[in-house]
């Protein structure tokens, strides 16, 4: 596949096939940046549901079988499996990416003296739709020309491209858990205390969705906006609420209060 000035597109071989690199990579290809040539991941089913959405992609499903003559090579894997992963690959010239908001720009170093990061912050499931021009996307280079490279790259995708080094990006992750993850598992649970009842979450959707809209439109932030019995410290109902827990849930909401009493009680002060 050729640009319209003839030249020909860059060759991508995408290496994980999970949420991000579902998203990710049809973005990249459709966005003109790059032919995808190979998607390599663990399993072949994977490999082959993402490269059917791609131009003329390879699946493939052994490390030994990855190109080495690509020109970008953008690594989306589980953070854990990292490691053994990029230790068997073939060092070249070409660009090596990863998506991580956690792994080190050092961890490609071994691969490439043109290493960067390319990391999108927001939660992905492979089914659902995403609209990836409104998504923050973090970078960083191991150069100032590999980075502006890579911030051509992610400006042709995303409205929003920012600088993070690794420390940054790191504790940006962090508050994505907290934000995202545990804010989800929270979801989850009181969903599972209200189909025991015979409801479910769709009776605090309106709840959420004020909590939301006051978290992210409130000029003093989220806190502004606690409300609850730990707020008030009204210990009656939070021992009430306590007592109609399991233990390991009863644990969790008496760490909560606790944290959500003493962020009040500070910012009084």
């Amino acid at each position: 596949m050729v640009r319209q000035s003839g030249q020909p597109l860059p060759r991508i071989v995408a290496i994980g096939a999970g949420n991000v690199a579902s998203h990710l990579i049809p973005a990249l290809e459709s966005a003109g940046i790059g032919e995808v040539t190979q998607v390599y991941s663990r399993t072949m089913r994977s490999a082959r549901a993402l490269a059917s959405r791609l131009w003329s992609a390879v699946p493939v499903d052994n490390p030994d079988e990855i190109a080495k003559d690509a020109d970008i090579y953008i690594v989306s894997v589980a953070d854990h499996a990292a490691a053994e992963l990029l230790s068997r690959l073939t060092p070249n010239n070409a660009l090596w990416l990863h998506t991580s908001g956690s792994l080190p720009l050092e961890s490609l170093a071994h691969l490439s003296k043109k290493t960067g990061v390319f990391y999108p912050l927001q939660t992905f499931s492979r089914q659902v739709p995403l609209d990836m021009s409104r998504v923050p996307l973090f970078i960083e280079g191991s150069t100032p020309g590999v980075e502006a490279q890579i911030r051509d790259m992610g400006q042709r995708v995303f409205s929003k491209v920012y600088h993070a080094d690794s420390t940054l990006r790191r504790k940006m992750h962090v508050a994505a858990v907290f934000a995202c993850n545990f804010t989800n598992h929270l979801w989850t649970i009181a969903d599972d205390l209200l189909r025991r009842e015979g409801l479910d979450l769709s009776v605090l959707h309106p709840l959420l969705d004020e909590t939301l809209r006051k978290a992210v439109t409130s000029p003093d932030g989220p806190s502004a906006g606690q409300t609850g019995p730990a707020v008030r410290d009204d210990r009656a109902v939070m021992q009430a609420h306590q007592s109609m827990l399991p233990p390991e849930l009863a644990v969790i909401y008496s760490m909560l209060s606790e944290s959500i009493h003493k962020r009040h009680t500070h910012e009084q002060d």
